[in-house]
């Protein structure tokens, strides 16, 4: 293991300064650091709870033994502590990002992603990113300063540091917008204060791990679901002609050369417990194997990414801004491939892409009824932002955090609302 970091006083500082509990039985009883209290605060949020009932692959209700957003931001949590560990950084914090990284998402995932940026075209868009820096800061009721205003979790700057995968805003240098940002234009100065001190734009060390422990988790994760789904084989590693497609197109939808995905298919054909989830049945048997595939293959990737920084860094302490996580090309290449599995196998079959374009219809359906019902449709804190709102934009702008809010239990539930309230005047 690299030497411990120490963080400095500035990474433990926090925007709105908070004065000691005074409900303690003994003074002086809490002796956990600033990061394992922010981890805390998010494991009892709101907002983490209810990624429960918010889809990661399938839905929430799909299945006996689903996975959500809130089962995958654990697993996601748990890698990313072990990679943190690892390399020498603090492992609540590294946790922590594993747990937040997904708490801005709305309901239906990426699919909800997409159709929310476009209802909030008029306050500039959507990012999942984003709203996890909103939430963080401003949505969950934690902290309230003298003048009642919120403060979210007032997490401390390398906590949010941390759980900020994209640490840049909306438009680019030239002015362009960007796909993927960590912050709206009007939460830009919070931004710039988390990254105080530090003006490039990578993203720190525990938030490299948890990008890595996302990526390792999302694979491997969804090949085993689309196995016992019963959508994914893993024979399709000894079909080449199949496989030759599956590079191509792997390496066009997330980088990389289709030789080197060939590569890392020859390597995964040589595991033992691949081939042997290679003919998965469905018995106690097979299901034990595939949960040691997951087992393995998590421990793989982890194992590889630890080693390789560890052996760049030498003697350097590593944390935050210091040091960067090493991705080694042969593990890269296999999580590419296992991904690129899992989308197409799963996310892009013709039944779950039908079921996409019934929930954005559902979520424009919710947002048009919010909308002419402002203020009563909203729920009573966020009635209260938007009749504090000055302009239409942040007007729009409260609307849209009321849906990412949401669960996909109550999005639906609303949805019907909207239709019999339609339906009676129509």
């Amino acid at each position: 293991m690299a030497n411990r970091y120490n963080y400095a006083a500035a990474d433990v500082e926090r925007l709105f300064g908070e004065s000691a509990k005074g409900a303690a039985m003994v003074d002086g009883a809490d002796h956990r650091g600033a990061f394992a209290r922010d981890r805390a605060r998010v494991l009892h949020s709101a907002a983490f709870r209810r990624l429960a009932d918010k889809t990661q692959v399938v839905g929430p209700r799909d299945g006996d033994t689903p996975r959500t957003r809130l089962t995958h931001s654990l697993e996601v949590a748990q890698i990313a502590r072990a990679i943190g560990e690892g390399v020498g950084a603090d492992g609540d914090l590294c946790e922590l990002a594993g747990l937040v990284h997904d708490i801005g998402h709305p309901p239906y995932g990426h699919n909800g992603e997409n159709e929310l940026n476009i209802l909030a075209q008029d306050c500039g868009g959507f990012e999942g990113n984003a709203q996890t820096l909103r939430i963080l800061t401003f949505l969950e009721p934690k902290i309230l300063t003298p003048d009642g205003e919120s403060e979210g979790l007032n997490l401390t700057r390398a906590s949010l540091d941390a759980s900020c995968k994209y640490p840049w805003g909306r438009l680019d240098q030239t002015g362009s917008p960007r796909r993927k940002y960590g912050a709206y234009d009007t939460d830009l100065p919070i931004l710039h204060w988390v990254r105080q001190g530090h003006e490039n734009t990578t993203p720190c060390l525990e938030a490299q791990c948890m990008d890595w422990a996302d990526d390792v988790a999302y694979c491997v994760h969804d090949v085993e679901d689309g196995i016992l789904a019963g959508r994914i084989t893993l024979k399709v590693l000894w079909d080449f002609v199949e496989l030759a497609a599956l590079a191509d197109r792997g390496a066009a939808a997330f980088g990389g050369d289709p030789a080197d995905l060939l590569e890392a298919a020859d390597r995964l054909r040589q595991l033992d417990t691949v081939a042997r989830a290679a003919d998965f049945d469905g018995s106690l048997a097979g299901l034990a194997t595939l949960k040691k595939l997951t087992s393995e293959l998590v421990g793989r990737y982890v194992g590889a990414a630890v080693a390789a920084t560890v052996e760049r860094a030498g003697h350097t302490p590593l944390g935050r801004m210091h040091g960067r996580l090493v991705r080694p090309p042969q593990a890269q290449a296999e999580v590419v491939l296992l991904k690129t599995i899992a989308v197409l196998y799963v996310m892009s079959s013709p039944s779950h892409t039908h079921r996409q374009d019934r929930q954005r219809e559902r979520l424009a359906r919710v947002y048009d009824y919010l909308a002419l019902g402002t203020p009563g449709t909203l729920d009573p804190v966020f009635a209260a932002w938007w009749t504090q709102a000055d302009t239409d934009a942040d007007r729009c702008r409260v609307i849209i955090d009321q849906i990412a809010s949401l669960t996909e239990t109550r999005l639906e539930r609303l949805a019907r609302q909207a239709t019999d309230i339609a339906s009676f005047y129509g």
